[in-house]
């Protein structure tokens, strides 16, 4: 599992990012984060495998504190998947080997798979030996993030953390990065931020913070219930039948 335990953090002194952070993922367990701008979301991810360190409070996996792990250890148990992830003018195996050049074919497939993109890639001319363009500009947004993901399970890592990988993308592509979340994180002690309902829908729960501080957290259900910010989101977005109903959005509802 991975904890937070009164988290402080900030780029500057006496500008805090994150205030008093508590919260905890279990294992195999998906967390989904959304806030407005600048809330601290994609902050609080780069605290788990130390990109920064905190200022207050501790960050824990399994129970001990990540400052006391090994850092390239504590790195090779986590896949990262930004927002936007540079791929290279090289061979898609490459691409997706990148940070781990010793892996297998074998293993490079695996991870394919897992990412919902092996069909793909496997339907080209050369296979994991074409060479794609300098950051994917001849892959669709879709199949560029399903390699960023095929890229972060490479060596199966216990914790996956992804940072709004369905910004901005049409539905179809949405789609089809879903799917390969749905794979992906299975398993996996998972924290994703986003604003897509879609993507929130499929958390086990989720956080709501505002200005660095957790306001809400509970499932999906629960804070189309009790959370007025929650449930903007989903009106904004046009919840489904399902959640309309939660809503009191359908016609006759009182």
């Amino acid at each position: 599992p991975v904890r937070f335990d009164g988290v402080g953090f900030g780029y500057r002194s006496g500008e805090p990012v994150l205030d008093r952070v508590s919260f905890e993922v279990g294992s195999g367990q998906t967390l989904a984060v959304m806030g407005r701008t600048g809330s601290g979301k994609s902050s609080l991810l780069g605290l788990v495998p130390r990109f920064y360190d905190v200022m207050a409070g501790r960050v824990m996996i399994g129970g001990v504190d990540v400052r006391d792990l090994d850092v390239d250890n504590l790195r090779r148990g986590i896949g990262v998947v930004f927002q936007d992830n540079f791929l290279f003018s090289n061979t898609i195996a490459a691409n997706i080997a990148f940070g781990h050049p010793g892996a297998t074919r074998g293993q490079i497939e695996d991870a394919a798979r897992v990412a919902a993109v092996h069909g793909f890639i496997a339907g080209l001319p050369d296979g994991y030996d074409t060479v794609i363009g300098e950051n994917g500009v001849d892959l669709s947004g879709g199949q560029r993030q399903r390699i960023a993901i095929a890229r972060a399970v490479l060596l199966d890592p216990p914790i996956l953390l992804l940072d709004d990988p369905t910004a901005g993308v049409d539905p179809q592509t949405e789609r089809e990065i879903i799917e390969a979340m749905h794979s992906a994180t299975a398993g996996r002690t998972t924290i994703v931020v986003t604003h897509r309902l879609s993507t929130l829908r499929m958390a086990d729960r989720v956080m709501v913070m505002d200005h660095g501080r957790v306001v809400d957290i509970g499932t999906h259900e629960h804070l189309l219930r009790t959370s007025d910010r929650y449930r903007q989101v989903a009106q904004l977005q046009g919840a489904d039948v399902a959640d309309r109903t939660v809503l009191g959005l359908e016609r006759g509802a009182e």
